[in-house]
């Protein structure tokens, strides 16, 4: 834990260098723009086509065709979701949690985008509608749909409870289930899994500490986070072991519920002149 009280003398220009106004450090103005009317035009045209129930304390994999949109939908009771994002074609361009973050913020909502990993560094995926946008921040500083979190994982539950042995951790989920889905062996799945963006959690930090904090999701059966899939995407959602993580977010005891998927294909003619994002383009040859 931190120390809450500083071993070091603050010095005379304390107040100034404190007071120094922060500047943001990845502006998105030059940031390609999501085509927004073109997405939202095309939602009314919106026709289910497949859809994936994640159990309760685990995890399904999905495909997401290119120019078609997603829906992860609460569908029984407040419950907060883990989402991985792969290139269905390439395992290795995956979501880019950190560069979301430093680009768009700690937590997504409509017209934001999910950054994918170097070297690609393209959309992967751009949010649509958000039926929880209403929340915005509340007074603890918590919000919804963070990318601050990483996973639940068995190895810092391990630490924590010195020693728990703890099988269904998001992370243990998403691994099983893109093994299941790839072939792969849980052990090179496993290599795969990443930092995550947490659906229908609601987190933040602490004002005094700076800690992690979660509390009891805002989300009701009938919510939902929209996503219009910008390249061919391997989806993998595991439903937390938390719940509504209100208390914990590894537990066999916290009332969980499932999760709904659903693949949504637009009418063609709705996304006319639409056309994917290309890799990034760096010229890696220049050194890297």
């Amino acid at each position: 834990m931190k120390l809450q009280t500083p071993e070091t003398l603050a010095p005379s220009d304390s107040a100034a260098r404190k007071a120094v106004a922060p500047v943001i450090c990845y502006p998105v103005g030059g940031l390609p723009p999501a085509p927004m009317p073109l997405y939202q035009a095309a939602r009314p045209s919106l026709q289910r086509v497949a859809e994936v129930l994640v159990p309760p304390r685990e995890a399904r994999c999905f495909g997401v065709p290119q120019g078609h949109f997603f829906r992860i939908r609460s569908v029984e009771g407040p419950q907060v979701g883990d989402l991985n994002l792969w290139n269905a074609a390439d395992l290795g361009e995956r979501f880019y949690s950190g560069k979301t973050r430093a680009l768009h913020g700690t937590h997504l909502s409509t017209g934001d985008r999910m950054w994918s990993s170097f070297p690609a560094l393209r959309p992967m995926a751009t949010i649509t509608h958000d039926t929880l946008d209403w929340y915005g921040f509340d007074r603890f500083g918590g919000s919804v749909h963070d990318v601050i979190g990483t996973r639940c994982d068995p190895y810092t539950h391990n630490l924590l409870s010195h020693g728990g042995q703890y099988h269904h951790c998001c992370h243990s989920n998403l691994t099983r289930a893109l093994a299941a889905e790839t072939g792969l062996c849980p052990h090179e799945a496993e290599k795969h899994v990443h930092d995550v963006l947490n659906v229908f959690m609601c987190t933040g930090f602490t004002r005094d500490t700076g800690q992690y904090f979660m509390k009891a999701s805002p989300v009701r059966p009938g919510d939902y986070l929209e996503f219009f899939a910008e390249i061919d995407l391997l989806g993998g959602l595991s439903a937390c072991p938390g719940g509504d993580c209100s208390a914990e977010h590894s537990s066999d005891t916290a009332a969980c519920h499932p999760l709904l998927v659903e693949i949504l294909r637009p009418d063609p003619a709705a996304l006319a002149g639409w056309q994917p994002p290309p890799p990034n383009g760096y010229d890696r040859s220049h050194g890297l």
